[in-house]
Order: structure tokens, then sequence, then C-alpha cells
């Protein structure tokens, strides 16, 4: 079973966004800058030796709105041992795949998708931790 291990959603204002989480749930945030898309990560729960404290929590993060973008709307990332694999079962099953994976440096590489009923959702095939593993061909 592979389980969500991101969330994701849209901002229109990034300062506003942060302050609003910030306030509000005690969310910290930290802006990247242009060269990783003005994104956003977002730490709604503490990390320790074992993990996210409590187990099973999630962080996320906030990306800036573009018109040209489609399905902008908060999603869910899972986590998959093979995006290519599972690419093939996401389409297999009736899901549209948006674009290619890309490399999220120290982290893994990603792709999003449209489900069955059109929800746009993600996957994250994880680097090992402390490595960078370029895009299988």
């Amino acid at each position: 079973m592979d389980p969500v291990v991101h969330f994701e959603m849209p901002y229109e204002k990034r300062d506003r966004m942060a302050t609003f989480y910030e306030s509000a749930f005690g969310w910290k945030t930290q802006m990247l800058g242009e060269e990783m898309g003005n994104y956003v990560l977002a730490e709604t729960t503490e990390e320790g030796e074992e993990g996210l404290k409590p187990a099973r929590a999630i962080n996320g993060g906030f990306y800036e709105k573009k018109a040209q973008w489609p399905a902008q709307y908060p999603s869910i990332v899972i986590a998959v041992d093979d995006i290519k694999s599972s690419i093939r079962k996401v389409t297999d099953a009736g899901g549209q795949v948006v674009g290619e994976p890309m490399e999220i440096p120290g982290v893994g590489l990603y792709v999003s998708f449209q489900d069955s009923e059109g929800n746009r959702v993600s996957m994250l095939q994880p680097f090992p931790r402390g490595e960078n593993t370029p895009i299988p061909a």
C-alpha cells in the first residue's frame, strides 16, 4: 500500500498565506526561491530521530497559482517505490498523467496526475536519504 506523505495547496500571495497558517495553526513555513518555483514548505508537525511526531502525520507545501496550470486545487502526494511503474498503473486504472516526472533536488522524482474523478493528485518516488538519483530512462 502506497501512503500519503505530503499535501500541496496553491497560493496567490505567499506572505499572506504563510501568515495565515502560522497564525491559525502554528505551522512553520520556509520560503524557497525562484530556482524552486517560489515553493513554500509547510511544517505541520515536529520531526524527531524516528520520523514525524506524531507518527503518521504529514507535512506539506504551497505552490504559486499560475494561469496556465491545470487543476490548481489542494491535493495529496503519494509515495511510490517506482514512479515509472506507478505511472503505468495510474493510466491503466483510468487516470491521466500531467507532464513528465521531474526531479526535486534532494527529495525525489515527482509527477502529478488526474484520477478517474478529475482530482489532481501527485506521486513521489523519494530518493534514499542523502542521495540524488537521476530520473530513470
